[in-house]
């Protein structure tokens, strides 16, 4: 079992599933499928099945609100997957809503041009996409399931893959590898306002970029326009959350694909487009905010008595907190939500880093450039699984079947800590939100590096904040304040963490110079 996979949402679960029967080991940090931001997903996957759409179609959309930044050879292969990807969940028991007609229902999301978002249970596709790869997972003995284990670090010998060092119950533990899977999720938790769960502070990008993997966009963060809120602004958009509500509930593009309308307190729409590119919703719901009024999703006049059997999990979850979506409008607020940054992997999944790969969130395969396409994340995901399970496989029938796991005591070292997350998220929410600027984004670096060399979450965050002081631009995910313009050429970034910690380090020389 020399192939260990690090995650149990959608990416890490049919990956495995697509490698069976070659044997496997899944960590998990959480009872297996539990706190895992696939469950968490709404709206449901982008695939171009409808009668009148086409993968064209839906790779048009994709490089559009890519914003110039998109790996167009990548896109084209992703969304040419969707009918595989639903075909291959269908057969491992997912459960998508039909139409009356029994085909699949297809719902309308932000930027696309065609009804082709596939669900399931209304708003809750994520869960019954986790549900029904668990139970597949349960039921395949080639994979062994390590859960309510920590990641810890990536192990490298040579240049390649050795392993990886896990912590169960205090104790750390080396497992031996031929090649690890990052299939870790993203790293909203970074931030104070979020949709992700809070343990997703970018462990798998610390441990790839502690192992020498270069990580690229990773300016590139989207705020989902519509999480719920129940703040009432007084001017300042970034006003702090109560405790306890966070992360935040989402509220799923889909409702505005319905119809629903975002008014202010008098009633009155402030947008023309709710179904407009997320970053640009996001920042109009943003100034709205800021300039003291309260933002509120409507779906009274579209939806109405129809809204609790379209949307029950948001349903519940706004009758939860006091709010009736079929007579009251929903009051929101833009929160972190997706990385379109991530590790640098090849159209199979591979890192630069021999042996790394890295699936789902984690990675940037450059599908999503400067904005991802609503929907889009779980369908990269899964066909990106698919594609890894393949190469792996074809990996081990060249060179013969790896060598038996071992697993031995680790030496405890002083990376991999994550006790800084508090003051990460405070810094993160300051400097690198909605709007960024060069001011804020040099005080975040000064206080992130000198704890980034062992704690990963200021790691990620300082390497977050390097990527969005050198994108002197505004583009999809990432809006300068100080340049408001966007360059006629559109350019990716990548960088290792050494890259990240010699750039803090001169400028914090500069800075003493200019002192």
């Amino acid at each position: 079992m020399s192939t260990i996979i690090i995650g149990s949402g959608l990416a890490g679960l049919l990956t495995a599933l697509e490698m069976a029967p070659l044997p496997c080991v899944l960590v998990t940090r959480a009872p297996l499928g539990a706190e895992a931001a696939s469950g968490w997903a709404q709206g449901g996957i982008a695939a171009a099945i409808g009668d009148d759409d086409s993968p064209a179609l839906q790779l048009a959309d994709t490089l559009a609100a890519g914003d110039g930044l998109c790996d167009a050879a990548v896109a084209e292969a992703i969304t040419g997957a969707g009918p595989q990807v639903i075909d291959t969940l269908s057969r491992l028991g997912v459960r998508f809503d039909r139409a009356s007609d029994d085909t699949l229902a297809l719902g309308l999301e932000a930027a696309h041009s065609r009804r082709r978002i596939v669900h399931a249970q209304g708003d809750a596709t994520g869960a019954e996409i986790v549900r029904a790869l668990v139970e597949a997972v349960r039921a395949t003995p080639s994979i062994a399931v390590f859960p309510n284990a920590l990641l810890r670090r990536v192990l490298t010998e040579d240049g390649r893959v050795s392993g990886v060092v896990i912590e169960r119950n205090g104790d750390e533990v080396a497992l031996s590898a031929t090649r690890v899977v990052l299939a870790t999720g993203g790293a909203g938790g970074l931030f104070r306002d979020t949709t992700n769960p809070l343990g997703a502070t970018g462990t798998g990008l610390a441990a790839a970029a502690r192992a020498g993997a270069r990580l690229g966009d990773l300016e590139f963060i989207q705020f989902h326009p519509t999480a719920l809120s129940l703040v009432v602004p007084s001017g300042d958009a970034s006003a702090k959350l109560p405790p306890g509500n966070t992360p935040m509930p989402l509220v799923s593009e889909a409702v505005r694909g319905e119809g629903a309308t975002l008014i202010d307190e008098t009633g009155q729409r402030f947008m023309d487009n709710e179904l407009a590119p997320r970053d640009v919703v996001s920042r109009a719901v943003w100034k709205h905010l800021s300039d003291g009024h309260q933002v509120f999703l409507d779906a009274r006049p579209t939806l109405g008595e129809r809204f609790a059997a379209r949307f029950p999990g948001i349903t519940a979850v706004c009758r939860a907190r006091g709010i009736d979506p079929v007579t009251a409008p929903i009051p929101v607020r833009p929160a972190a939500h997706y990385h379109m940054g991530g590790i640098l992997v090849d159209a199979c999944g591979r890192s630069s880093v021999p042996g790394l790969y890295a699936c789902g969130e984690v990675a940037c395969t450059g599908l999503h450039g400067a904005n991802r396409l609503a929907s889009n994340s779980l369908l990269e995901a899964a066909a990106c699984a698919i594609r890894i399970a393949a190469a792996i496989s074809t990996e081990i029938a060249e060179t013969g079947p790896d060598a038996p796991m071992t697993m031995v005591p680790a030496a405890s070292a002083d990376t991999g800590r994550t006790a800084s997350v508090p003051l990460v998220r405070e810094i993160m929410t300051r400097a690198a939100g909605v709007l960024r600027n060069a001011a804020d984004l040099e005080h975040a670096i000064v206080q992130l590096a000198p704890m980034a060399g062992d704690d990963d979450a200021a790691l990620v965050g300082l390497m977050i904040c390097v990527s969005a002081l050198e994108r002197r631009e505004s583009r999809g995910g990432h809006f300068r304040t100080d340049f408001l313009a966007r360059d006629a050429l559109g350019v990716r970034t990548a960088m290792t963490m050494s890259e990240a910690m010699a750039f803090a380090d001169r400028f914090a020389g500069e800075q003493r110079r200019a002192s």
